[in-house]
């Protein structure tokens, strides 16, 4: 085994188990269990002129935020009385050896009926910053989402100033109809879904759309604070621009992780990921606009070309003292890239370093090389070609890992089959490569472009060291896609474009203090290169997270194996775990 040939391997895994769980065993008597009841139910909500009847949390749209401190259980029982099957996925939560809490459908569990309950109980250890989650299901996300921040422990503080203000805001997507009609009138046809009919902020388009303007969110801010921005995008299927008229952020952490603090003027999220920043009240009084728009990698792809806004006002001594002309004159409007701007994404995404020296696996027993893009399927004969191909010439679209369009099983979820021994439900066989070699960002032959179809998982050894190389392909279209990986975070160790070449790019190589996250946006027409250990046994999914995407099959699964004894191995079911009917 190859493990037994790297001498250091197990003081690796012991020293990386201690970084997680020292923090907990410090703050341990001081830790908090966090109950919480989660009510999926139907909801009016109005927006750009129409009343639509959304799923929902509670009520809310967007759901409740939850708060708890590094080392704090969360228990939130989630009661189905909506029309849909649903799950919660607490995106970005590690799940150590809770992987039955994860939440993807038909992954770590079989989704909550109507009228079930299932409650999720976990504890965040050794994370710090801003996550989220989301329903796992279709596309209830669309509605069905939230924040998740998490404060240092108890004791101690942030790695920078404490700011004196703290405010979230959760980018989103809205469709005047229902998204799972969308995405089901999508899956019928083969074509690609309807585009959203509005960006948001907090659950608000904001003043450049119709009947928006009343409702446009404000965010205070008081002339010389220093303010803690938490910016997620929860948008369905794109990445987002993000900036602020006149004003610089510093960026100090993301995915709950601390990085090494930069300056940008703006920011470039996709879907899943989250950034936090700071904001200094250092402009005249006033009110500025915060604005989102799309960032387009996919040439020639129909997408929202909208613009959502927030308002930054000050609360200042000029703005509160009787004097409304504050308020009543209109925003400054920022300067927001062109969707295109790659280099703007570029420039951003490589600026993320990691505050403290990383522990990169420096030897590794996992090397993958994983293709991720999209694909179109012949119209079958049974199939009618106009009502039911609408893809590119009489097709339907497609998306692939290593030439595979991942499907999910519907009759057990695959951690349910893999701890039980069911057969019949996966493969172990996913490739480490590409069955076939060729010019991944160039002129593809067609014959590539009609993926297997398969529920094919990657087994890996626990305390396995793992390194994945992520190619974007030019199939169909070149594009930026957010790739998440359940139950873990990665270090982002070097990205670029073209085809990656492992005997020059390895130079590039960033073993000392890459950012750690736990979702990485792979650049159009290039690679990125991740590392992680795999010390969280489970079924683990990654995925585009572009639901479009994972639609039509862009994921896959790792297998990650128990170690030896119960504190490497994963928790038995919860007695309350949805079972498949």
């Amino acid at each position: 085994m190859e493990l037994l040939k790297h001498p250091h391997h197990s003081l690796f895994i012991f020293v990386f188990g201690l970084v997680l769980l020292f923090p907990s065993v410090l703050s341990w008597k001081d830790a908090v269990t966090h109950v919480h009841q989660f009510v999926i139910q139907e909801a009016s909500v109005k927006r750009l002129c129409k009343t639509q009847h959304v799923m929902t949390v509670n009520g809310m749209y967007p759901g409740p935020t939850l708060e708890i401190k590094n080392g704090d259980t969360l228990s939130v029982k989630v009661i189905n009385k909506g029309k849909y099957n649903v799950t919660i996925h607490w995106h970005g939560v590690r799940q150590m050896r809770t992987g039955w809490a994860d939440g993807p459908e038909f992954v770590t569990q079989c989704p909550i009926r109507p009228g079930g309950s299932y409650t999720y109980r976990f504890t965040v250890r050794g994370q710090e910053g801003t996550l989220w989650w989301h329903a796992h299901s279709s596309w209830l996300r669309a509605t069905v989402y939230g924040a998740l921040l998490i404060q240092p422990r108890e004791g101690t503080n942030f790695p920078f100033a404490k700011p004196d203000r703290q405010s979230t805001l959760l980018l989103g997507e809205w469709w005047n109809a229902n998204p799972v009609d969308v995405v089901r009138e999508a899956t019928r046809t083969g074509a690609a879904p309807n585009i959203s009919d509005a960006y948001t902020i907090n659950g608000q388009p904001g003043d450049l759309y119709n009947c928006s303007t009343q409702d446009t969110v404000v965010v205070p801010i008081s002339s010389g604070e220093t303010n803690l921005l938490r910016v997620v995008n929860s948008a369905m299927n794109q990445p987002l621009f993000f900036t602020i008229a006149n004003h610089k952020f510093t960026v100090v952490g993301a995915d709950a992780s601390y990085v090494k603090p930069f300056t940008t003027s703006v920011l470039m999220l996709g879907p899943g990921q989250t950034t936090d920043v700071l904001i200094s009240g250092d402009q005249p009084a006033g009110r500025y606009y915060m604005a989102a728009r799309a960032y387009q990698s996919a040439q020639n792809a129909p997408f929202d070309n909208t613009t959502t806004t927030a308002i930054l006002e000050y609360k200042s001594a000029a703005c509160s003292s009787g004097n409304s002309s504050c308020s009543l004159t209109n925003p400054i409007m920022p300067r927001l890239p062109a969707f295109n701007d790659t280099p703007t994404v570029t420039a951003f995404s490589t600026s993320f370093r990691s505050r403290e020296r990383a522990l990169v696996p420096a030897q590794i027993d996992e090397s993958l090389f994983f293709t991720v893009g999209l694909g179109l399927n012949n119209c079958p004969p049974n199939f009618n070609k106009t009502q039911q191909c609408q893809g590119p010439n009489g097709t339907r679209f497609t998306a692939s890992m290593n030439n595979v369009s991942f499907s999910l099983p519907s009759n057990f979820s695959l951690l349910q089959a893999h701890i039980q021994g069911i057969r019949g439900v996966f493969t172990s066989d996913f490739p480490a490569a590409p069955p076939r070699v060729f010019d991944y960002t160039g002129n593809v032959s067609r014959s590539l472009w009609q993926p297997a179809t398969g529920t094919k998982l990657y087994r890996l050894k626990y305390g396995s060291r793992v390194q994945v190389v992520l190619q974007d392909t030019s199939i169909v279209t070149p594009e930026n896609h957010p790739i998440h990986l359940h139950g873990y975070d990665f270090y982002i160790i070097a990205e670029g474009f073209g085809n990656y070449n492992p005997k020059t790019d390895s130079s590039k190589f960033n073993l000392v203090d890459p950012p750690l996250r736990n979702t990485a946006a792979v650049p159009v027409g290039g690679w990125a290169v991740i590392r992680f250990v795999a010390d969280n046994p489970g079924v683990w999914l990654m995925h585009c997270h572009l639901d479009v995407h994972i639609t039509w099959g862009l994921a896959m699964a790792f297998l990650v194996e128990d170690g030896v004894g119960k504190l490497e191995a994963i928790e038995p079911p919860p007695e309350d775990l949805p079972i498949c009917s």
